[in-house]
């Protein structure tokens, strides 16, 4: 699937016109990018986490003349698969067993005085998605 073909398919599945699709599809990416720019991982539950990996610099060498070369240090992208994503594209769950078996959200649970510190939803990052 291309970037152009997403971008379609989003605006047929939230009804949008395909600019403002585009401005969708290209918003998450681009907080993906910054997020990782930034050496946070990305995480979408169901699909998989994105993360950044350092690489030390090394001696390679030229293929052709076979001379050393310096590679200099690099971070590169570095996608996990998760579970749930990698059942689906193997046949062994539908998307619609996995829905089912999601458990029912609990009741909210009394409200008590905080005594200090964070609230969960604090620690929470803006860029797990």
């Amino acid at each position: 699937m291309t970037k152009s073909q997403l971008i379609e398919r989003v605006a047929e599945t939230a009804k949008l016109s395909k600019g403002r699709a585009e401005q969708v599809v290209n918003a998450i990416f681009d907080a993906m990018t910054d997020a990782m720019r930034r050496d946070e991982g990305v995480e979408i539950r169901g699909f998989g986490t994105f993360t950044v990996r350092h690489y030390p610099s090394y001696r390679g060498r030229n293929p052709q003349t076979g001379d050393p070369v310096e590679v200099a240090p690099k971070r590169l992208p570095y996608f996990k698969v998760g579970k749930e994503l990698r059942e689906r594209i193997n046949g062994e769950r539908a998307p619609t067993e996995v829905a089912r078996e999601r458990p029912a959200a609990a009741p909210a649970a009394p409200s008590r005085p905080r005594t200090g510190g964070r609230s969960r939803d604090e620690n929470v990052s803006e860029d797990v998605i």
